[in-house]
């Protein structure tokens, strides 16, 4: 499997490949808080009630109960919850192999990627009038599973992305037959947001060697971010955000260009950075009722908040005077949600667990 891409060039400026997915450094996280996270998500991913499926009717013949329509993903509530539930293991086994999670977890997994659950997977999407099913939100978190068995130097995970390619080809395919006909971004803080979805792609391709994809991205990125100006960051969050739109672009456009490309574009596209701490600058959001679903999810836009600032600090050179104030935002992000990942209310603990997680095991981390 190929994880190296060349160059390539968006009007003018070097697009720098991401390199295939390291191992969090050692400090990130500990077992003790992995097994935590861990638990969250072996509670749930065969758990198939409570569900939210999102399934289209053709005929009274399409009624079927989640774990028929979805053999490998009907549990965690959704199917993209399912999905990065599984993420979520194959990331901290990887990381902690000889945890006490270790073994459920290689469990869950091997019970979930079968041929016949994927083989399942892959007619359900592409049966007709399915062809925006969990794009790009879903489909972008199953490639980034597909990415981390790809990296994970185990026997085990290794035939488990050889199963899992036929689906990880098709959604693949689907992203790549949508972006030439998408006209807009879509700039929301929930699940259909464009900038989010866009990064985890853009790993994805890195780890795959798939330089196609990233020339869509790349397109994507030109055609909808480079001449973005004065993001409103001050109107945010919606009530039951869960990304942000403006730190999401600057997430996924540091991915994209070069350290001085960036550096210029990020300071016409968010001027109010402070370049200094101390600032009342992006408090972090405050959540009323965790047993609500929606208001629930600002726990998530908590932490995604906190990972993308690092992401952006990460763009820029150490020196750049703007990344000790990301920075100390992050931190206060990492404060106020790490603490709500709980798996208390199920409305949060069936999805909060990866996002925690995707956290604290950085990929990027700011130098």
């Amino acid at each position: 499997m190929k994880t190296l891409l060349p160059m390539a060039l968006l009007s003018g400026v070097l697009v720098a490949a991401t390199p295939a997915h390291p191992a969090a450094p050692p400090d990130s996280i500990d077992a003790a808080a992995a097994g935590r996270f861990a638990a969250l998500a072996l509670k749930c991913v065969h758990q198939e009630y409570p569900n939210k499926i999102a399934h289209t009717l053709a005929s009274d013949a399409d009624v079927h109960p989640p774990r028929e329509l979805f053999p490998a993903f009907h549990g965690c509530y959704d199917w993209h919850s399912a999905v990065h539930g599984h993420w979520l293991l194959a990331r901290l086994v990887r990381q902690f192999p000889e945890a006490a999670f270790a073994a459920a977890s290689r469990a869950e997994l091997a019970r979930s990627l079968t041929p016949a659950n994927v083989a399942g997977e892959v007619t359900y999407l592409k049966t007709a009038g399915r062809a925006s099913f969990e794009r790009p939100y879903g489909l972008a978190w199953l490639l980034q599973l597909a990415a981390e068995l790809r990296s994970w130097n185990d026997p085990q995970a290794q035939e488990w992305a050889r199963t899992l390619a036929p689906l990880e080809t098709e959604a693949a395919a689907r992203i790549k037959r949508w972006l030439p006909d998408l006209t807009y971004p879509i700039r929301e803080g929930e699940h259909d947001q464009t900038a989010f979805s866009f990064g985890l792609i853009w790993d994805w391709a890195g780890v795959a060697g798939d330089t196609e994809m990233r020339s869509l991205l790349a397109d994507a990125a030109q055609r909808f971010y480079a001449a973005d100006k004065n993001c409103p960051l001050s109107y945010e969050p919606s009530g039951q955000d869960f990304l942000s739109p403006c730190l999401a672009e600057a997430d996924f456009m540091r991915r994209v260009l070069d350290r001085a490309a960036y550096t210029k574009w990020l300071t016409t596209f968010l001027p109010a950075i402070p370049k200094s701490t101390g600032v009342d600058w992006l408090r972090p959001a405050i959540v009323t009722n965790r047993s609500d679903p929606k208001l629930a999810h600002l726990d998530g836009l908590n932490l995604s908040r906190a990972w993308m600032l690092e992401g952006i600090a990460s763009g820029l050179a150490p020196s750049d005077r703007r990344v000790p104030a990301l920075l100390d935002a992050a931190s206060r992000h990492r404060e106020a949600a790490l603490p709500q990942v709980t798996g208390e209310h199920y409305e949060g603990g069936h999805w909060l667990g990866t996002f925690a997680v995707y956290l604290v095991t950085r990929l990027v981390r700011p130098q």
